[in-house]
């Protein structure tokens, strides 16, 4: 569902936000650019399909464009706000609605733990429209928080949301696709356009789902490794399979990796953006400690 089909309406004001948070200066130093378009609100809320039954963490939620309507939709909103001066206004706006079910906390999203959310009950659920230089890290900790969560609706920069769904063969196919797509069913749902935001990106941005209870099919015979062979591949990505490897576990040497590479039908010449899921694990397999090595 594209986003774009609305009327640019131009913002007054330099450097500063209109309607609740008038008079709020956004700051570059943590990346936010408030999110201004209610139908791109609205496209978000319908496709996450939250209910009343769900507790959903969102992340950031700025001056509340996306909190209200939600609070609206489900059981429990907790909202995690990094920038001390967007709480007070933030809750007066959540006092004069009278929405009570909101937990607006005042913390760092990448030191806040995911396991302990009051009142939850089943798995949750996230939302958020994530700034460019926490990416890699949030997804990171939504997978270390796996067992806990159901789906997140988020919304990156284009080409962030490019990397979470890409295919092999591409040039954004990096070891960060490997492994959410491992965890998650990670799928884009809508693009967003960089004037639905102020102030404006440079950038447009696409909403992507990602259903932590719809994982790859097929797990990995030691995760552990799993992740090791993955992030080593992609370490030097323009290097070839056997180079990229060599070194990244004391106990396979160039001897297992070729050996293992046999096992799977892998050329040692290739490079790591040509391998799919299924050669990932099967490499895996091949190069785990207790595989004896074929002469």
């Amino acid at each position: 569902m594209a986003a774009g089909s609305k009327t640019e309406k131009p913002l007054s004001g330099a450097g500063r936000l209109q309607g609740p948070g008038r008079g709020f200066r956004a700051k570059k130093g943590l990346g936010q650019h408030f999110l201004v378009d209610h139908g791109v609100v609205d496209a978000m809320l319908a496709l996450a399909g939250f209910g009343p039954r769900d507790t959903v963490l969102e992340v950031g939620p700025g001056q509340g464009a996306l909190t209200l309507p939600l609070a609206r939709r489900v059981g429990a909103v907790v909202a995690v706000e990094k920038d001390a001066g967007l709480i007070r206004p933030l809750k007066d706006r959540l006092f004069r609605k009278s929405i009570c079910n909101v937990t607006l906390l005042h913390q760092d999203i990448l030191s806040f733990d995911l396991e302990q959310i009051p009142g939850t009950s089943g798995r949750l659920h996230i939302m958020g429209n994530l700034p460019y230089n926490i990416s890699t890290p949030f997804m990171d900790k939504l997978i270390r928080s796996r067992d806990v969560l159901g789906r997140a609706v988020l919304m990156f920069q284009s080409e962030v949301a490019q990397r979470l769904t890409a295919s092999p063969h591409t040039k954004a196919y990096g070891a960060m696709t490997v492994m959410v797509q491992y965890f998650t069913e990670c799928t884009s749902l809508m693009a967003v356009p960089r004037w639905a935001f102020y102030p404006r990106p440079k950038v447009d941005s696409m909403v992507v789902g990602c259903d932590f209870q719809r994982p790859y099919p097929r797990r990995a015979s030691n995760e552990r490794l799993f992740e090791q062979v993955v992030r080593s591949a992609f370490a030097y990505r323009r290097k070839m399979l056997i180079n990229s490897l060599k070194g990244f576990h004391p106990e396979v040497d160039r001897k297992r990796l070729l050996t293992g590479m046999r096992r799977c039908g892998i050329d040692p010449q290739r490079r790591a953006e040509t391998l799919d899921m299924e050669a990932f694990l099967c490499l895996t397999s091949a190069l785990a400690i207790d595989t004896p090595v074929i002469e």
